[in-house]
């Protein structure tokens, strides 16, 4: 979405009502590109996420918002995107959030119509300036340097260029929006995005829908940006090859770094080691006081200096203790021991697949496909979008059945497998503790138990009476990892897994992964899951799958020579 104007309260957040209240004063100059908001506050259906804080964001820098899910990343996106608070008119915003919408128009109708929206709007906005300050008015000089630099004459050349890098060839770009799937209408929004370069660009997870050649090529156009950009991304690789600047949203706070994520990550663990000290050193003080305040008992030659000490105590609590650094990890994933079996476990014969209905010109999507996976198999299945990947993944499952050849499953294979759509089998109007109570009854576990397996994934206290289609989309994500732990099985197939985790869910899910026992089959586009938990990359392209013999590092570099990067 374009910048709106809005107030809060209730709005909508991923397609879920959300009542947010949000307070904060522009101390930037009102004519300036940066934006400086002091005694910032955020809450969202009553719960207070951020507290009297100062959001930063000066032209020219690349800013990673990172934070563990559920503490309000989308929601500050939502509410800067919504004017909710008081960002400068001239400060045009654009919020990418959702895909374009299904219509007649072509992909690049579709971008190139969006643009001209935006082309109408400053002409408006020039005009009530010129109404109302006259010729000379200063805001009119940036309006005027951004209808220059959105030169119609370049909208197609400029479109198609963004488009093609999103992976999109002539033929593509000529179909219709409402006959792409909802992947390649994100990337149409995604090339809007790119295609309006405004002074203020926020990013909500935007490599969600891409392979990882479309990746690469986002990390070095976004790496060029020369005005503001606020990014969400779980993905190391990404922040590091985009971000100048780190802002950490936690306890409440926003906490703002210079560097990219790794230099982050290093100033982050040296505060960490300074902030512990701290707090193991008021522990001890805290524990000394109240064992002198209790020795003191009730003797009156005593009680002088119990007082005194109380006051010092008093004194410490209410300036605020130092919290222990550690207490922010609340979550391991785990995943349960699993039967092995004897190979083979799930073997391809000689299997070739088209889908019912398909142009017969065009052939099998996939062919003659010879390989076999086991309980010890570590597989990276990588390839761009439309090659057959997920497809791949249902003929394994038995989704679909192979056109010609055989897939053969053992028959004690147990399948757990994740995807886009898992998240489709909750129940948005239940609770987490209800909807497991009442979808594994047969097992019979008491309410106690299913409170510690559920806090196991991160969903504790209040958020297992939280209704789950409140809970962020990293939250839900959670609970479909927790159903297929339930189910104990020895082969786990991972459709782009980490769409909705933060970084910290994600190093917890490649640690459980390494310690699982079965076999896995992963699709990603996350480079840092890959190499940490693959053993094998799996290239799926032109109908077949083959292997490739370097790590992931060689074949990111090998898609930006491609892509001419």
């Amino acid at each position: 979405d374009r910048d709106g104007e809005g107030e809060g309260g209730g709005v909508k957040l991923g397609g879920v009502d959300v009542d947010r209240t949000v307070t904060g004063v522009l101390a930037s100059r009102p004519t300036a590109l940066d934006v400086r908001i002091e005694q910032f506050s955020m809450q969202v259906n009553g719960q207070e996420l951020v507290k009297d804080c100062t959001i930063e964001l000066n032209a020219g820098r690349r800013y990673g918002l990172l934070g563990m899910n559920g503490c309000g990343k989308s929601n500050l996106l939502a509410a800067l995107a919504n004017r909710e608070v008081p960002v400068p008119a001239h400060v045009d915003i654009y919020h990418l959030r959702e895909e374009a919408e299904p219509s007649e128009r072509t992909a690049l109708e579709a971008v190139v119509d969006h643009i001209k929206v935006e082309v109408h709007r400053l002409q408006r906005l020039e005009s009530s300036v010129l109404a109302a300050g006259g010729p000379g008015d200063e805001r009119l000089q940036p309006i005027y340097e951004r209808l220059e630099e959105l030169d119609p004459a370049t909208f197609e050349s400029r479109a198609a260029e963004l488009l093609h890098g999103l992976g999109f060839n002539r033929a593509m770009m000529a179909r219709r929006t409402a006959d792409m799937s909802g992947g390649w209408r994100m990337r149409v929004a995604l090339a809007r995005a790119l295609f309006a370069a405004p002074a203020l660009l926020l990013l909500d997870e935007p490599t969600n829908h891409l392979d990882l050649s479309a990746c690469v090529w986002l990390e070095h156009y976004l790496a060029k940006y020369n005005k503001c950009l606020l990014v969400i991304s779980h993905s190391q690789d990404f922040l590091n090859g985009v971000c100048t600047h780190i802002i950490r949203m936690s306890a409440r706070t926003l906490t703002y770094y210079s560097g990219d994520y790794d230099t982050y990550q290093k100033t982050l663990e040296a505060d960490e080691v300074i902030q512990q000290k701290k707090f193991d050193k008021e522990q001890a003080d805290i524990k000394h006081l109240r064992d002198f305040i209790a020795s003191c008992g009730t003797y009156a030659n005593m009680m002088k200096q119990a007082n005194s000490k109380q006051k010092i105590l008093n004194k410490m609590e209410t300036a605020g203790l130092t919290a222990s650094p550690k207490a922010e990890r609340t979550f391991e994933f785990t995943f349960p021991e699993c039967r092995k079996l004897p190979p083979p476990v799930l073997p391809f014969v000689d299997v070739s697949f088209a889908y019912p209905g398909a142009d017969p010109d065009a052939g099998f999507l996939l062919k003659n496909l010879e390989f076999g996976v086991d309980c010890d198999s570590r597989v990276a299945l990588v390839g761009p979008n439309g090659a057959g990947k997920s497809t791949l993944l249902k003929l394994m499952t038995g989704d679909v059945e192979p056109s010609r050849g055989t897939v053969s499953r053992h028959s004690h294979l147990s399948i757990g497998r994740y995807h886009q759509h898992s998240v489709d089998v909750l129940d948005p109007g239940s609770h987490p503790i209800d909807f497991f109570l009442n979808t594994f009854e047969k097992l019979k576990k008491p309410i106690d138990e299913w409170r510690g397996f559920l806090g196991k994934f991160g969903i504790s206290g209040r958020l297992q009476t939280t209704p789950i289609g409140l809970l962020s989309d990293g939250q839900k994500s959670r609970l479909v990892f927790a159903m297929i732990c339930i189910a104990e099985p020895n082969l786990l197939l991972l459709d782009e897994p980490t769409n909705h985790l933060d970084i910290e869910a994600i190093d917890s899910l490649a640690r459980a992964l390494n310690s699982y026992k079965g076999g896995l089959v992963l699709v990603s586009h996350d480079f840092r899951l890959i190499d940490q938990v693959a053993k094998e990359i799996w290239v799926c392209e032109e109908g077949g799958v083959k292997v490739w013999k370097d790590d992931i590092r060689a074949y990111k570099k090998k898609l930006a020579k491609a892509a001419g990067l």
